[in-house]
């Protein structure tokens, strides 16, 4: 078989997406029909993926959690809505404080750093003493997570092709649904093997050796060539481009980029720029959007089981004995597990979509589907019986499908597009930490909420919410599917 070799436009200076992007040509001057991934492109996909599957991990391992941890402390209702919302409340913190650290000290810096953060609370959760000592550990836990949202971002997306940017970022984000669905089924193991009300922790503690490889594969990638072109430092990128686009045959056989190459090293990155002139547009779709449908799919995600607990007549929050804790809670994690599995199915569709039919149509369908599922949910509150469960579960699990092929999986996307390479990291960051204060909201009040109010009405100001996303997204779209990062938000 013929070697591939280097065209003479390879000569010239030429950006990095250019040589991410461009497909090998054979001896005889045939293209090969697409980008071949690398070893470690791919390597980049996984340790990415892997924060996201931690993260869906051990926020919905909460919801199986909760009932034990209520047991052992005494929790009231405010301090069962603290500790449903400390590791969001990180989260929003991590994203926006940390998150925008990957513009000054790297991607690679800031994508080893958090899981360590990560590995280290997880680790003091698993032996926490008292219930403020348990929040504290769930909020610096979530800290490490919220730095992933941008990053894991934008180590993946600033490393691939742009055709294959839009699935590739949607499955590794897909990993989220994977972890959830884990998450209660290691809950629902935990439980079936060790009825005491300390075995929450176990939960966690499983989490910490697989956190553990992670970190140390993410020491071994290179750093993103975009960003040390942004920061000017060209050869240094020619260099770690290298790294990322080794193959055997070499194609390319050497990398020169551009000395002239368009890069922000003069222009601001304070936070002050996402809301000046045509930025302020992208910071509207990337927060917003996303802020609403975090309303719902936190309140929903982590408050499944006490739901189908209510909705099957085993209310745990009543029960008074372990045992009975145990059984209504194991019984809740197998309802979860299963509505759960549609998550996995929409972000299957949503990687299959996003780069055919685009990002915008897909989040405007998913929002309008949220919230027909979430009505459909509602009206289970006016039946008894096997009626009312069968409502109960057609309506969470329409709106785990929608909520994953259109808003849970695009507002992630496109937070991570919108915004040019010098404040990407920025950009995506606060749109992260935005829309967490809409899960910190609902993870505090919704257990508050779901007694004052009632299930009825608190689907109803979520159908609401979805309903608002989707008039949103249509009034501040822009269509990122086939552009290069290179060309966005210049």
């Amino acid at each position: 078989m013929n070697e591939m070799r280097t065209t003479p436009a390879e000569e010239l200076g030429r950006s990095v997406q250019d040589y991410i992007d461009e497909a090998p040509v054979w001896r005889d001057g045939t293209r090969v029909a697409s980008v071949p991934m690398t070893g470690m492109q791919w390597r980049i996909w996984w340790l990415a993926a892997a924060g996201k599957f931690f993260e869906g991990l051990v926020v919905f391992m909460t919801g199986v959690a909760l009932p034990l941890m209520a047991k052992e402390f005494g929790m009231d209702a405010f301090q069962h809505g603290i500790l449903s919302a400390a590791s969001l409340a990180g989260i929003l913190v991590g994203a926006l404080l940390l998150g925008g650290l990957a513009d000054r000290f790297g991607r690679k810096f800031m994508f080893v750093l958090e899981m360590m953060i990560f590995i280290v609370f997880l680790a003091l959760l698993a032996v926490s003493p008292t219930y403020g000592w348990t929040v504290t550990f769930l909020f610096g836990m979530g800290v490490a997570l919220g730095c992933d949202y941008p990053t894991a971002h934008l180590v993946i997306s600033e490393s691939i092709p742009t055709p294959a940017r839009g699935r590739l970022v949607l499955s590794a984000f897909g990993f989220q649904a994977v972890g959830a669905l884990i998450g209660t089924l290691v809950g629902y193991v935990v439980l079936s093997n060790l009825s005491e009300v300390s075995a929450w922790r176990l939960m966690y503690a499983a989490a910490i050796l697989p956190a553990a490889a992670v970190a140390l594969g993410r020491l071994f990638v290179p750093e993103s060539a975009s960003w040390l072109v942004a920061r000017g430092r060209v050869a240094e990128a020619e260099h770690h481009a290298e790294l990322l686009l080794r193959r055997s045959p070499a194609y390319p056989k050497a990398i020169h980029l551009a000395r002239r190459h368009r890069h922000h090293q003069g222009q601001q990155r304070h936070l002050a720029v996402l809301f000046q002139g045509p930025t302020l547009r992208a910071t509207i779709l990337a927060g917003v959007p996303w802020f609403l449908q975090d309303l719902a799919t936190y309140g929903i995600g982590i408050f499944t089981p006490t739901i189908l607990a209510a909705a099957l007549g085993h209310a745990a929050v009543h029960a008074q004995d372990l045992t009975d804790i145990v059984a209504d809670d194991m019984l809740a994690a197998e309802g979860a597990a299963l509505i759960d599995l549609l998550l996995l199915v929409g972000i299957g569709t949503a990687v299959a979509l996003a780069d055919r039919v685009g990002r915008i149509p897909l989040q405007i369908l998913g929002f309008l589907g949220c919230a027909a599922g979430l009505l459909v949910a509602s009206l289970s509150t006016f039946y008894d019986g096997q009626t009312r469960i069968l409502l109960v579960f057609a309506g969470f699990m329409l709106f785990n499908f929608m909520t994953n092929l259109g808003p849970n999986a695009q507002t992630y996307l496109l937070a991570g597009e919108v915004f040019p390479t010098h404040i990407r990291g920025m950009g995506a960051g606060f749109a992260a930490a935005f829309a967490k204060i809409g899960a910190v909201m609902t993870a505090f009040l919704f257990p508050i909420l779901l007694v004052d109010l009632g299930t009825r009405a608190l689907l109803y100001l979520l159908v609401g919410a979805s309903l608002l996303g989707a008039v949103v997204t249509y009034l501040f779209r822009i269509e990122t599917t086939g552009k290069r990062l290179d060309d966005i938000g210049l």
